[in-house]
């Protein structure tokens, strides 16, 4: 029996499994700055399609990586009182390096950088962990969590007929509920009044 067992085995062992997950949150994370003229780049920005267990395990590791980027850029924006406008090994910034400032700013951006190697580690990609930091970070700073969404197909994938869904990323395509407005009752008059 596998009584409260998390995750699905996916007719894979561990490390295919755990390969395809760190391939297909790459693949997500890259679609959402496609490049131009490159080919099997997505037509959609910030999703792609998969099976609905494949999405909904693919979920949690995504999401956990944006929290990652989301906690860097709050040690991040700290340092930033301690950076310099200098030039890079020019002889100002050699000072500021060499002074409490920029041991400060060592120390203040420490945490963000364990971070970004921690996202690296999980995804092994240097393009991928520069668009988490760079553009999904500061996209969903003011978002509690719910970075994604899965969306199902109606149709089923050709060959073995599973269901597909779309794993997206959250604020783009955003469905806005719109406020139904009532008629105004109706006022009866009657003979009495």
């Amino acid at each position: 029996m596998r009584h409260r067992v998390s995750g699905r085995k996916l007719g894979r062992n561990a490390s295919h499994r755990k390969a395809m997950f760190r391939n297909m949150a790459t693949s997500l994370i890259r679609s959402v700055t496609p490049q131009e003229d490159v080919v099997g780049e997505p037509k959609v920005a910030g999703r792609i399609i998969t099976t609905v267990p494949k999405a909904k395990e693919l979920r949690p590791i995504v999401e956990k990586l944006v929290t990652l980027a989301k906690k860097a850029a709050i040690h991040s924006a700290k340092a930033d009182q301690f950076r310099t406008k200098a030039e890079r090994n020019s002889e100002a910034w050699n000072q500021w390096r060499n002074s409490e400032a920029g041991r400060n700013w060592v120390l203040a951006s420490a945490p963000a950088l364990a971070l970004r190697r921690q996202a690296f580690a999980a995804l092994r990609d240097d393009r991928a962990v520069d668009i988490l930091f760079d553009v999904l970070a500061p996209r969903f700073a003011d978002r509690t969590g719910g970075y994604t969404r899965i969306v199902r197909l109606s149709g089923v994938r050709l060959g073995d007929a599973g269901e597909r869904a779309i794993i997206e990323f959250t604020g783009v395509r955003d469905r806005v509920k719109k406020a139904r407005r009532r008629a105004a009752p109706a006022v009866v008059e009657t003979a009495n009044s």
